[in-house]
């Protein structure tokens, strides 16, 4: 089991809470924290940007990327959506078994 850490950020409360729900609901994440707004600056087609977003922390497993990158594509309202997977190299073994207990396929 490879589990990973991925991130995105959403324009608002409402949109960030609805993803992070489907991601749960449908196992592709066994947790997702929705942080508080942050500011972003970033350049988006020849301009400089700022943005209020609300970040997400999805807890999963490489195994199920594939699933969470569907989801985010299906229900993110940006046209290219930030989506970073960091791989977690240590943690918590109770913790890690959980995350994978919780994202396994139940048919």
């Amino acid at each position: 089991m490879e589990p990973l850490l991925i991130l995105t950020n959403l324009p608002d409360v409402a949109s960030a809470e609805k993803l992070a729900h489907a991601l749960i609901e449908r196992r592709a994440a066994a947790c997702v924290n929705v942080l508080t707004a942050c500011r972003s600056i970033y350049r988006w087609q020849g301009a400089v940007e700022t943005a209020d977003e609300i970040p997400l922390l999805i807890k999963t497993t490489a195994a199920n990327y594939p699933r969470v990158e569907e989801i985010v594509r299906a229900q993110h309202p940006y046209a290219v959506p930030e989506l970073i997977a960091i791989p977690i190299t240590h943690g918590l073994p109770a913790y890690l078994d959980w995350l994978a207990t919780e994202t396994e396929k139940h048919e």
